[in-house]
């Protein structure tokens, strides 16, 4: 007791069970099921003492309870190719995020590159028909499993911005995207902005086409300048790719500003410059995409397009969640608009600097 006459209150809440519920309220165990699941066949007496029973008591119905009782367990299946790259990364991370506040759990299923072709090998990794699943679209793998999932299954796919206003209006009720063509638009801008006469761009694989919406992003900007478009070289997704894709690039001493597909092409930019002897920014401008964690502690540091991932992953869940429960779901919710990161990687124009060429006597016997 405490001074006052009260009870103090226990050192820990005690833990029922849904059998505990049952035996309190007076009702079986099926009865407390049905209303935590919000079934219909129940009386508006017996569930409205239910609910009391179950405020009064304290409990909160675990997914095991539902499931042992009769009730379904709300789960997702994540569809992705490759849980590594940065950007699925973060927005698995905002899918889980999501799924565990409204209660559900979450499994994945990764993609090899070239699977997912028929629509059964898609079914089967859900587990149960019409299973809620989410796919993480951002490359080609995870466009052909989004399309092979009939129509009728809860789906919600995490995709590239579709190329025009009606593919983007039919899509709004199933995808959400980001528009990273705009922001490798405004990317573009940016270094044509510093003095530079074009910009060159390194690619990462497309979902769809030979052209990603970054690159299609970066045309637009250099058209809209009247500036020459240089050839697009695809670069993959890896730093050594981009490492690679960068020495052949910078052979050319006329290149002085690159947009990279992703912030692990740009580090291997970065390699490829410190090695070819171009200082960045002062001979060489070089931008990322996604801010991905590392970025910022780069020397130099990298100015990259910041990209909302874990927000677009929330509110593609919200979204997916709205299309099983459209009574009681919350509204998806918005993400943040792509965002340039100025930091050390770029600056202005400067003209490049003749070098003396070097020239070698080379003898019959190679000496």
């Amino acid at each position: 007791m405490t001074e006052s006459g009260n009870i103090a209150a226990p050192a820990s809440t005690p833990s029922f069970s849904i059998w505990d519920v049952a035996r309190i309220a007076g009702v079986s165990h099926q009865t407390v099921s049905r209303v935590i699941n919000g079934k219909p066949n129940v009386r508006e007496s017996t569930r409205a003492h239910v609910l009391r029973t179950i405020d009064e008591l304290g409990f909160i119905p675990s997914r095991t309870a539902q499931a042992l009782a009769g009730g379904p367990v709300r789960s997702v299946t994540v569809l992705t190719v490759d849980t590594a790259l940065y950007g699925c990364a973060a927005a698995l991370r905002g899918i889980e995020e999501a799924a565990r506040a409204a209660g559900f759990t979450v499994a994945i299923s990764v993609l090899e590159p070239d699977s997912a072709r028929s629509r059964q090998d898609v079914i089967e990794r859900l587990g149960d028909p019409g299973r809620a699943a989410i796919v993480i679209a951002f490359e080609a793998a995870g466009v052909r499993a989004l399309a092979a999932l009939p129509a009728d299954y809860p789906v919600v796919g995490l995709v590239e911005r579709p190329d025009d206003a009606a593919d983007a209006d039919g899509a709004r009720l199933s995808k959400v995207w980001i528009d990273d063509r705009g922001a490798a638009a405004h990317a573009t801008r940016y270094l044509l902005g510093l003095g530079h006469k074009t910009v060159h761009y390194l690619s990462i694989p497309s979902s769809t086409t030979h052209q990603t919406q970054r690159a299609r992003g970066w045309r637009d900007a250099l058209h809209e300048a009247d500036r020459t478009v240089p050839e697009q070289l695809d670069a993959g997704w890896t730093p050594r790719s981009g490492y690679l894709a960068a020495r052949r690039l910078l052979a050319d001493r006329t290149v002085t500003a690159i947009l990279c597909g992703n912030d692990d092409v740009a580090l291997g930019v970065l390699r490829a410059a410190r090695e070819t002897g171009r200082r960045v920014p002062e001979e060489l401008s070089v931008v990322g995409f996604d801010d991905a964690p590392q970025s910022a502690y780069l020397s130099p540091a990298l100015t990259t397009v910041r990209l909302d991932f874990e927000g677009l992953g929330r509110a593609g869940f919200r979204l997916l969640h709205r299309l099983l429960d459209p009574q009681n779901a919350p509204e998806p919710g918005l993400w943040a608009e792509p965002e340039l990161i100025v930091r050390e990687s770029s600056g202005p124009y400067r003209r490049p600097k003749t070098r003396p060429s070097q020239t070698a006597t080379v003898t019959l016997d190679g000496s």
